[in-house]
């Protein structure tokens, strides 16, 4: 049996996942919330973080102090930051990297280490899910920053200096904090929005089925782990 960590920001994120967990066990640590609970032949604990880079790093570190968790499921949802990556798409993470940080602080100082890289099992499971259940995914790089972007000049920037798949508020903290500890991570995001001027407006519209999509993924990656 495996323990597997599921995390994500937004509660809406985690409530189809959460919904099955039958008869879970709560544990409140520094206001997080995890559930335990068994799910096929695993135990998986699910956790919302919150939005942002800080909450999120926090929230991973005590799911693998206090839960040991065998590795991390980061799921929820995204924006599009390439022409070919369509709404309601999938993005799986090869590696990870906070956009509002200069990488230099990150290559050149501790950890000596700027991008973090996605473990390689999880991400070939997250793609063979994704190619069972007829869902258009795509491997590629995910970017985190404390703001939510909905504006095409400054996704233009992002894209110029990084060249990312995706963007989100959480995923490279979560991606840092596993790569410190050597606990195996992926994060499988569905694209909600494109980052641009009509971001918002897709945002409102596409959150609740993004979630529900990436979720039934994940519930599948955890029966086959």
């Amino acid at each position: 049996m495996k323990t597997i960590g599921i995390i994500g920001a937004m509660p809406s994120e985690l409530k189809d996942i959460q919904s099955i967990q039958e008869n879970p066990v709560k544990h409140e640590i520094a206001g997080y919330t995890f559930m335990e609970s068994i799910h096929g032949a695993n135990k998986i604990i699910t956790a919302c973080c919150g939005i942002g880079k800080v909450n999120a790093a926090v929230c991973t570190q005590i799911m693998i102090d206090r839960f040991g968790v065998d590795c991390i499921i980061n799921t929820g949802i995204a924006g599009g930051m390439k022409r070919d990556i369509k709404v309601l798409e999938i993005v799986v993470s090869t590696t990870v990297l906070p956009h509002d940080l200069d990488r230099h602080f990150l290559a050149d100082y501790p950890p000596y280490h700027a991008e973090y890289e996605a473990d390689d099992a999880l991400q070939a499971l997250a793609k063979a899910v994704c190619d069972e259940m007829g869902i258009v995914s795509h491997a590629g790089k995910i970017v985190s920053g404390d703001a939510f972007v909905t504006d095409s000049a400054v996704k233009a920037k992002i894209v110029e200096a990084h060249q990312p798949d995706a963007i989100d508020m959480e995923t490279a903290a979560i991606g840092q904090c596993a790569w410190r500890n050597k606990t195996p991570f992926v994060s499988v995001r569905c694209i909600s929005d494109l980052a641009d001027d009509d971001g918002a407006m897709s945002f409102d519209e596409f959150e609740v089925k993004a979630a529900e999509r990436v979720a039934k993924i994940v519930l599948k990656m955890c029966e086959r782990e």
